[in-house]
């Protein structure tokens, strides 16, 4: 029977583990409707590839039956992407694994990149692993998912230089907006439990500002304090004489950091704090031997146009490369019942937002 400790310790082994894959990411999951099951291919001795794989039961309107889907949220991981059998081998035993559980729909959302840089750019490149695994995915009768669940590109900051040429490498605005920071009384300091309900309403208030829909207050309090219990979750806040105005939750796990939630005030928004935030958990990050440090999402299209574009240019200006991977794909097991999910859970999706974004509002009037 796998365990915890065991689980986390083969997936660390495999080329670029994800916190996603983690054991504590299937508890947290868990608390919100998903069965975590977890599988493992072995060469021999060996193990070649794992796979957090999250099963969830839904309904749909007019659907007699409840109806099952499994997603592996960045994963499969395998030890080699160039090995052909070994991609046949895993693809094909998930896809055995959910129609034995009854599932219609088979989602996977492995991290592979397909090129570095931003295309057409100098430092671009192209082709890599990922462009096989696409090819052979269409092949095989999987689908580019219209529901992305994580972001598909991200930028990536290496974190093996010493801190001064990690400086050097930020573009000449952001290095002296993080001093700038600095010198205009923005101090950073490591938080715990106790700090938690604060950036929660932190971040409520940021998705409101920013328009975006968030979860509700027990999913992330769940989710930091899972993690911050596990020793994988640093939380960050910046202060300015003692008043709390900005955030960013750290999570460490293996060799790597990621940058997923982070809140802000209206408050000294002029005195730079996320800069300085975010150099601080680089240099946190560095501490605790990691070498990555994944600042969460870049846009789709890489063009003024595209949603993430601000978010972008500000992760851009710390230095980092910009990862594009293959995304989330789908496989119908039920093409009938799938169809049906393609057309109807958009809606029920839109829905949920809407109502996510009331709640967080009323979540936050009512702590005021």
């Amino acid at each position: 029977m796998m365990d915890r400790a065991q689980w986390n310790a083969i997936i660390a082994g495999m080329p670029q583990p994800h916190l996603l894959q983690t054991w504590e990411w299937g508890e947290v999951k868990s608390q919100v409707g998903w069965q975590a099951h977890h599988r493992v291919w072995r060469d021999g001795d060996q193990i070649v590839a794992a796979a957090l794989v999250l099963e969830r039961t839904i309904n749909l309107g007019g659907m007699a039956a409840r109806l099952r889907m499994h997603y592996t949220p960045k994963g499969p991981l395998l030890a080699d992407w160039e090995d052909a059998a070994l991609r046949k081998r895993v693809l094909g035993d998930l896809e055995s694994f959910a129609r034995q559980r009854g599932a219609f729909l088979l989602k996977i959302d492995p991290e592979v990149p397909v090129g570095t840089g931003i295309p057409g750019a100098e430092d671009a490149q192209e082709g890599l692993a990922g462009q096989t695994l696409i090819g052979e995915l269409q092949h095989s009768g999987w689908r580019f998912s219209d529901e992305q669940v994580q972001f598909r590109n991200t930028v990536m900051i290496d974190l093996a230089p010493d801190e001064d040429a990690l400086l050097a490498a930020m573009k000449s605005k952001t290095r002296y907006n993080v001093r700038l920071a600095g010198r205009r009384g923005v101090s950073v300091r490591q938080g715990g439990e106790e700090d938690l309900e604060m950036l929660y309403s932190l971040y409520a208030e940021t998705a409101i500002r920013d328009e975006f829909a968030i979860r509700g207050k027990e999913y992330y309090l769940a989710l930091w304090r899972t993690f911050l219990s596990a020793g994988m979750l640093v939380p960050l806040i910046a202060e300015v004489e003692g008043q709390a105005v900005a955030g960013l939750m750290l999570f460490i796990f293996g060799d790597s950091s990621w940058y997923i939630h982070g809140m802000s005030s209206e408050a000294h928004r002029n005195l730079m704090p996320t800069y300085l935030l975010q150099w601080e958990a680089m240099r946190v990050a560095k501490a605790k031997g990691c070498r990555w440090y994944d600042l969460w999402g870049a846009p789709n299209e890489f063009d003024e146009n595209d949603s993430m574009w601000g978010v972008y240019r500000f992760k851009e200006g710390l230095g980092g490369k910009v990862i594009r991977t293959v995304g989330a794909w789908d496989l119908p097991l039920r093409p009938l019942v799938f169809q049906l999910y393609a057309q109807v859970w958009p809606r029920v999706m839109d829905v949920l937002r809407s109502v996510g974004r009331a709640r967080t509002r009323n979540t936050l009037e009512g702590a005021e």
